[in-house]
């Protein structure tokens, strides 16, 4: 019989074959693939090793993880690292003072805080756009570097066309930088668009559960894949074996997981549109989102990420305190749903002018939809709206 490449469902359980004909998990029959809680190894001799010398050059718990995620994402190589901003951080070393990005506007707020207080310092310049509808050309300079994207866009969910943006980057020989972050690579495969790197904050859906963080960066380019190999033994950020372990467990789940989380966000969506108290669903997989041709173009699903505003801020605070199956917390992506508050926890650090103008209101809540039953979350959030 041929064989045939996995599917992405089989792919969050089982690696692809290596070319001993092995999955990588040759631990005693392990199920699981092992905790190597472990700082450093014994080498056999001089100039000998196992393969492994130390814990924050690379640990084999981890790298089961990074080789899990680099092929689901498609990819030549991945990076675990300590949080979402840790691999933000590592992956802003690739510049140099005078570097010039183009970034987009609505960004996740740590991410913005990241730019202006710490790249900006150290020499590195932004230029904020829409990237769902601005021409990035005219905005490209001898300094430019890069483009930086998310997509769907944290809060607002505006939806930019990767492969668009991906044929002006390699025109002007830039790097196109791709939060996937919302749409985790069971939805979206930047790379397989023209991306050049790849980032997550795995403690949202690819870890899943709300109880660890995590941060990713994949690319597909060997010379990039040289330089963040060196400058993440060179940091010492790289995920501890333990935590990695966690999301190894959770991307077991990550297909069933997006895809009753997509369900339900859907339908959500629909029945706050006939809410009088709400003025505006923010979601891709509604047919009058902006970005809705887009997004079925170059991703496989939704997701499960909304945002919808309130016609009044009193109501929006009220929503907050009410919610009862829901909670009002910060993150998103786990199995549980979170509602949070842009103006005060994820876009907090970002000044006010900057918000309205990405249109983040005090009226403005965002939706991270779980895996409850969708009946039980309409009704939590009917008695907190009404």
């Amino acid at each position: 019989m041929a064989e045939t490449a996995l599917t992405i469902e089989s792919k969050c359980l089982h690696l692809e074959a290596q070319d001993d004909g092995k999955d990588g998990c040759q631990h005693y029959g392990a199920v699981s693939f092992p905790i190597y809680q472990t700082a450093t190894y014994a080498h056999p001799g001089v100039g000998q090793s196992t393969g492994f010398d130390y814990s924050r050059l690379q640990n084999p718990t981890r790298e089961q993880l990074e080789k899990v995620v680099c092929q689901l994402e498609g990819g030549l190589d991945a990076f675990a690292l300590s949080s979402g901003m840790a691999a933000i951080t590592l992956l802003l070393e690739l510049f140099a003072p005078g570097d010039h990005i183009i970034a987009e506007s609505d960004l996740y707020g740590g991410t913005i805080r990241l730019f202006d207080n710490v790249n900006v310092k150290n020499g590195i310049e932004f230029t904020r756009v829409n990237s769902a509808i601005t021409d990035l050309e005219p905005l490209i300079t001898p300094e430019t570097k890069a483009v930086y994207i998310e997509t769907p866009t944290n809060p607002m969910m505006n939806v930019a066309d990767i492969a668009r943006i991906a044929a002006i980057t390699k025109k002007h020989k830039l790097l196109l930088i791709v939060d996937n972050t919302f749409m985790s690579p069971y939805f979206q495969n930047p790379l397989a668009l023209g991306a050049d790197i790849v980032v997550h904050s795995g403690t949202k859906y690819l870890a899943g559960h709300n109880d660890t963080l995590a941060g990713f960066i994949v690319t597909n380019r060997k010379d990039i894949q040289e330089k963040l190999r060196f400058l993440i033994k060179t940091t010492g950020a790289g995920l501890p074996p333990f935590d990695s372990w966690l999301v190894l467990r959770g991307i077991k789940t990550l297909a069933i997981r997006m895809e009753k989380a997509q369900e339900n966000a859907i339908k959500i969506a629909a029945w706050l549109k006939t809410q009088k108290s709400v003025v505006r669903v923010i979601y891709p997989g509604l047919p009058e989102h902006p970005g809705y041709a887009v997004q079925k173009k170059q991703a496989r699903g939704f997701g499960a990420m909304l945002t919808f505003q309130t016609d009044t801020t009193e109501k929006a605070l009220s929503v907050l305190s009410r919610v009862r199956l829901i909670q009002y917390a910060e993150s998103l992506g786990g199995v549980e749903s979170l509602i949070t508050y842009p103006t005060t926890q994820t876009h907090a650090d970002v000044p006010e002018e900057i918000r309205l103008k990405n249109g983040i209101t005090p009226a403005t809540l965002r939706l991270s939809v779980g895996i409850e039953n969708a009946d039980d979350l309409i009704r939590d959030l009917e008695q907190a709206l009404n």
